[in-house]
């Protein structure tokens, strides 16, 4: 006869076991993941797909993920979170091939999108993609590489800035 601290190991094994075979927690997309707390990062491989996705369906060209794009994008977000505004990003000299130069980036055709505000990358997209200018540089045949990035301001009203850095072949 077994004794009852074994039938109770035995009996919690067999429930952790039938646990383990039930149906599993739903997996969040990363485009609908919240970005509003501090460590969060956007899925850059998501955005391009999802970026690369749309131009196709507009007649652009993919794009490819640039590291050196990437940290650009990066240091905007963080410079408009640490000011708690997408302002920073329109000051003289702050314009997208102005922090490209300050890089030693390539000559070549360039675009960006900020925003703020967008806790999710779905979100940010949709905005973008509903303002024209912002549209428009999405869809630019030029570009043919992106590098992406948010800052996370808990402070600030908006939480997250974004940075969207599009580049053409160099001239």
């Amino acid at each position: 006869m077994m004794q009852m601290p074994v039938r109770l190991a035995l009996a919690a094994g067999v429930v952790l076991l039938a646990a383990g075979c039930g149906p599993e927690a739903p997996v969040t997309p990363s485009f609908y993941v919240d970005l509003g707390h501090s460590g969060a990062s956007v899925d850059v491989a998501a955005a391009r797909t999802m970026i690369s996705t749309y131009r196709e369906k507009n007649g652009a060209p993919a794009l490819a993920v640039d590291p050196e794009l990437t940290k650009v994008a990066e240091a905007q977000a963080r410079e408009m979170a640490a000011a708690q505004s997408v302002d920073v990003s329109l000051a003289k000299g702050k314009a997208a091939r102005a922090r490209l130069d300050a890089a030693g980036y390539p000559k070549g055709p360039v675009v960006a999108n900020v925003s703020a505000g967008y806790r999710r990358l779905a979100e940010a997209f949709s905005g973008w993609r509903d303002s024209p200018q912002h549209n428009a540089n999405m869809l630019d045949k030029r570009m043919t590489r992106m590098g992406i990035a948010t800052a996370y301001a808990p402070g600030s009203k908006y939480k997250v800035f974004w940075s969207l850095v599009l580049a053409g072949p160099e001239q």
